[in-house]
């Protein structure tokens, strides 16, 4: 296993989790970001950081959530504040060269986000 996520639980509309992804082996790791797919939907950017932690995040997400990584380990989590119902999906962290090209993959860690 190259990307492993964990931290998804249940949780109720405005409270808080907090998902973190650790890479092993050889994965590149320049560029790290968690993905998300919501039932019946296809797969959508939430946020990545680069190497030089440099962020970027999805709209819907700006200003709840935050990415941050630890270089030496490497690692990423993701702070998830003030969470909606439409935050529910299966969240993906993902690494790669750079913030285009993602061609490692996590498992998934489910977040469901009840009203």
């Amino acid at each position: 296993v190259q990307l492993q996520a964990s931290g998804g639980g249940l949780v109720q509309a405005g409270g808080s989790l907090r998902l973190a992804c650790a890479a092993s082996g050889r994965t590149v790791t320049n560029a790290m970001g968690w993905f998300r797919q919501a039932p019946g939907k296809e797969r959508e950017f939430v946020a990545d950081i680069a190497w030089n932690t440099v962020t970027r995040y999805a709209d819907s997400v700006k200003g709840r959530f935050t990415i941050s990584r630890d270089n030496t380990k490497p690692t990423i989590d993701l702070q998830m504040n003030s969470l909606k119902p439409e935050d529910t999906a299966l969240y993906y962290c993902a690494a790669g060269p750079n913030l285009y090209t993602w061609n490692s993959w996590g498992q998934g860690t489910l977040v469901t986000v009840s009203s």
